[in-house]
């Protein structure tokens, strides 16, 4: 075995933490009754289109598992709302900068609504349209269409609540506006088409103090995040273990009866998503830092809500009271798998300061038990085995501690260290063009992937899968050599060096090389 030095070390170490978590759609009980505030998704990553070296890109996703064809009203965001992304350059767990939006809906016509001519000539009515456009659109006449919303951005300074804020404009026009989700094909004519137009709604904007511009776009895309969904939260109702002797071989030689990679596994292939994205020149989010910041996406709502009882398009009830955070991601999947269901409101409320609430879910994670429970015996049974537990017991997991609570030193760890549940990127790691990316990120040799920040292309769940069965237990290869981590040993982990996987594969290729990066969303009508 070979000692690792402590670069790689560290490297390591980094992965092992993030590995308990892949996304969130519909996490925790509260936030499955308002899905108009349910973050999806956080992607943080230094940008890879080319000549944009300079700068890092932010995507918080939101309102999960939209069918394409879900009109007449598809999938708006809530004006009540505010949406936001943090970032701590600091390391105090703090939000130093946060960049915040807030939407208006708008009725075509000035706010009319667009209406037509019904009835005979000698007794014609103009009567309201009851959709939300009354035909084709395009990049060069949105005439039709009978929604417009718009949405104000706020640079905040400080904490969310009462920092500094400024008020963004874009470069050109007077306000930001997020597309039309894509209806279908007879009223946007082609994919093509319809990303013409929704490349109008990407805007350059200034920031004060920072000497390039941002971008941002705000609207609808393809759903990024690829699971094998509902046979994983069916009790696991696969074998989680590559079929194959190697990923793709389609030779049978893996784990018998286990699962092979197949993208018809990925329940989310026919989904869309609404995303914010942003783009900021790195010098303008690490502030007096070391370079490698803290990210996370929140949600909040006012904490009362009165229904009208006579409701209008404007005023269908009247919102009161503090703004109170709902929802919130920086890690994937931490509410999902992580956090016990009777906390998981609690952790949707808290913010990153006050994390040491949840500290036994990391130190004794359940999930690697549930592994357990369910397939214990089918592994015994089918390799002749008699394992006491196919889970690691080296407990309490304090590497996972030290890496996914605090960061790890000379990666991803910040200048002032505080236990907290975030995602880190170290903005000096240069990016990886898409074609040189791995989908496991560090553990693929590709430290500008996932757990240093994370890009749509990262594996994230069979890495999960993997880590938190103690592949790390055993040798890894570094530097093209077998590495003992001394992190645990392998009698820690029965089945640590086994192939987990959910069957559901992704690669760079699930997004574009170019900001916002996320693919054109699937029409509601492909005719």
């Amino acid at each position: 075995m070979h000692k690792l030095t402590p670069m790689a070390v560290a490297l390591t170490t980094a992965f092992i933490a993030s590995g308990s978590m892949a996304s969130s759609h519909r996490e925790a009980p509260n936030i499955t009754r308002m899905p108009t505030v349910d973050s999806t998704d956080f992607y943080m990553f230094n940008s890879y289109e080319s000549g944009r070296e300079g700068y890092v890109t932010l995507i918080a996703n939101y309102i999960p598992l939209q069918d394409p064809y879900g009109g007449p009203n598809y999938f708006t965001m809530d004006p009540a709302a505010e949406y936001s992304i943090h970032i701590d350059n600091d390391g105090d767990a703090v939000e130093d900068i946060s960049f915040s939006f807030k939407f208006n809906n708008n009725l075509g016509a000035d706010g009319e609504g667009l209406a037509l001519p019904v009835g005979p000539a000698d007794n014609q009515k103009m009567i309201k349209v009851p959709l939300k456009n009354i035909g084709p659109i395009s990049a060069d006449d949105t005439s039709a269409a009978n929604f417009i919303e718009l949405y104000d951005m706020t640079m905040v300074s400080g904490d969310l609540r009462d920092g500094e804020r400024t008020s963004l404009t874009p470069d050109a026009g007077d306000s930001f506006q997020k597309p039309l989700d894509y209806i279908g094909n007879k009223t946007f004519t082609s994919p093509e088409e319809y990303q013409r137009y929704a490349d109008q709604f990407v805007y350059s904007f200034a920031m004060a103090g920072c000497d390039a511009n941002g971008k941002v776009f705000v609207g609808q895309r393809k759903d990024p995040f690829v699971v094998n969904l509902g046979d994983t939260f069916d009790l696991v109702n696969y074998v989680p273990v590559e079929g194959d002797s190697a990923p793709g071989a389609n030779d049978g030689g893996g784990f018998p009866g286990g699962i092979t990679q197949d993208p018809a596994n990925n329940d989310l292939k026919d989904k869309n998503v609404t995303s914010i994205a942003i783009e900021v020149p790195k010098e303008c989010l690490t502030g007096d830092g070391n370079g490698v910041i803290g990210g996370w996406t929140t949600a909040s709502l006012p904490q009362a809500r009165i229904l009208n009882p006579n409701a209008t398009f404007e005023k269908p009830e009247v919102n009161g009271g503090a703004m109170t955070q709902v929802s919130r991601l920086g890690n994937p999947l931490v509410n999902e798998l992580v956090i016990g269901l009777s906390d998981k409101d609690t952790f949707s409320a808290a913010e990153p300061a006050e994390d040491g609430q949840f500290a036994d879910y990391v130190t004794n994670p359940v999930l690697p038990e549930l592994l357990n429970i369910l397939f214990k015996d089918a592994v015994n049974s089918t390799l002749g085995t008699d394992f006491e537990t196919i889970a690691p017991t080296n407990f309490p997991r304090n590497d996972l501690v030290a890496a996914f609570l605090t960061g790890v030193e000379g990666v991803n760890q910040q200048q002032t260290v505080t236990p907290s549940e975030m995602m880190r990127l170290n903005t000096g790691i240069p990016a990886t063009p898409a074609s040189e990316q791995s989908a496991f990120g560090v553990a693929g040799d590709d430290l500008a992937g996932f757990p240093n920040g994370r890009r749509p292309g990262d594996d994230v769940v069979d890495i999960a899968l993997r880590v938190v069965m103690g592949r790390l237990c055993y040798p890894v290869p570094v530097n093209g050599e077998d590495t003992d981590l001394g992190l645990c040993a392998p009698e820690d982990a029965n089945t640590g060096n086994v192939p987990y996987t959910d069957g559901a594969p992704v690669d760079a290729d699930i997004a574009t090389t170019s900001f916002p990066y996320l693919m054109t969303p699937i029409a509601g009508s492909a005719e």
